[in-house]
């Protein structure tokens, strides 16, 4: 089965500025974007039109307003103004940071990072469309001792992403679909700009692990991940994460009022996935679902 593409998004590249970003959420106390328990910073604004995409709302760099219907008062005269709705029903989706307040954000959780081995990961959406404001961003955690990741599709020019990979301990790197015609069509991506990168930082020395989302009628392929393998073969990489489709994204195209492409698209189960892992495992590498 093989599913049309997702429609396109506008997606204009974010004005390039190193003291101020844009970004949708900060999530605190995950355990699925790197060692021990992480702050993740989600940038908002992504240059790929995934079909199953969990974070729409990262697409657009642009900040959104949404109304949600379980919160509104229904009130006789609504501004739909998300400043001064009286419930929070109005809500912005992104928000402006610079490099100080986002430092101090994510600092208040230094006690859980220094105890568990963990740190901060930068994800999006894109972190790339924002890299400079990134790259001074993990440089002055660095001088705090904080461990970073930054979670990416590698699909920008190696100036861009060589300076923000080096400012990581390690960089999870996205690895989707690998026929070229098809991720152009589907993704938007340059999937050989995207392997190239991925050599470039593992030839620098970065540590760098590979994900491969499943996603059924795109990815879940046993040819498509053989590719995979095949490209990994000669680099010195020994961890590789399986991230399985989801549908935790579904409510938030509704909230969005976009169309989900992956609508009626079952996650995969465990005798779908276990060929998969077996592959990867037996090519060698040490298997971590989830990511």
């Amino acid at each position: 089965m093989t599913l049309s593409a997702a429609p396109r998004i506008n997606c204009e590249v974010i004005e390039a500025r190193a003291d101020t970003a844009r970004i949708f959420n900060i999530q605190r106390y995950s355990l699925n974007d790197g060692q021990g328990i992480r702050t993740v910073v989600f940038f908002k604004g992504c240059p790929h039109t995934c079909p199953w995409c969990a974070n729409p709302e990262s697409m657009s760099p642009k900040i959104e307003t949404v109304r949600r219907e379980s919160k509104c008062l229904h009130c006789a005269t609504c501004l739909q103004d998300a400043d001064e709705c009286p419930s929070g029903a109005w809500e912005h989706i992104g928000r402006d940071v610079t490099l100080e307040s986002l430092e101090r954000e994510v600092l208040k959780d230094e006690v859980f990072f220094r105890a568990s081995g963990g740190g901060v990961t930068l994800s999006g959406g894109e972190v790339l469309m924002q890299a400079e404001f990134a790259t001074r961003f993990l440089q002055r955690l660095k001088q705090w001792g904080i461990r970073t990741a930054i979670e990416t599709a590698g699909d920008t020019s190696p100036r861009r992403l060589l300076p923000l990979a080096q400012a990581s301990d390690e960089v999870l790197f996205d690895l989707k679909i690998m026929d070229c015609a098809q991720a152009r069509q589907v993704l938007s991506m340059n999937q050989p700009r995207v392997l190239e990168n991925f050599r470039l930082l593992v030839t620098e020395g970065i540590k760098v692990i590979p994900r491969l989302p499943l996603i059924p009628g795109y990815t879940l392929s046993t040819e498509n991940v053989a590719q995979i393998l095949a490209f990994l073969a000669p680099l010195p990489v020994e961890e590789v994460h399986l991230l399985p489709f989801h549908q935790y994204g579904e409510p938030k195209y509704s909230l969005l009022e976009r169309e989900w492409a992956m609508a009626g698209i079952k996650a995969p189960e465990a005798e779908e996935i276990a060929p998969i892992r077996a592959m990867v495992e037996q090519a060698g590498y040490r298997v971590v679902m989830g990511g």
